[in-house]
């Protein structure tokens, strides 16, 4: 099945915004935010562990296209899609990051224009509506 994703980083003079399609394995109508999160999380590791891996001399960088690239610079985050490390994802932990992030408040997932508040939810896919992940920053600074 597929869904769309959206993706926002809040706190930034320019957020990250991008919006995917993404293809799950899941052939019903219905599911649980765990279960939609835990095949978000396989869908992306599967992913990333089928890049090829930068294992030549010669450096084959792909430059962020001009009206991005000032985004990049302005968060501090400037990749050009090689990847150095070669150990591959660990599906299990990936998930129970998100599973554990999600519990933690560290993301906010909304399904259309409502906030999902827990994992036992169960959302309606039959409508193809847009999920929403927010990366919330919490403010900087101590107690001295």
């Amino acid at each position: 099945m597929e869904i769309k994703v959206t993706v926002k980083q809040l706190g930034r003079k320019h957020p990250v915004l991008s919006e995917q399609h993404l293809e799950i394995d899941h052939h019903e109508n219905s599911i649980s935010v765990e279960q939609l999160l835990r095949l978000i999380v396989q869908q992306q590791v599967e992913a990333f562990n089928a890049k090829s891996f930068e294992t030549e001399d010669r450096d084959y960088t792909q430059t962020p296209l001009e009206n991005y690239l000032n985004i990049l610079t302005d968060i501090g985050k400037v990749g050009f899609g090689s990847i150095y490390n070669e150990k591959r994802a660990d599906l299990q932990k990936a998930q129970g990051n998100a599973i554990q992030a999600f519990e933690d408040g560290m993301f906010a997932v909304f399904y259309g224009e409502t906030q999902i508040e827990n994992l036992t939810q169960v959302i309606d896919l039959s409508n193809k509506p847009v999920f929403t992940f927010i990366r919330l920053t919490f403010l900087a600074g101590g107690y001295w």
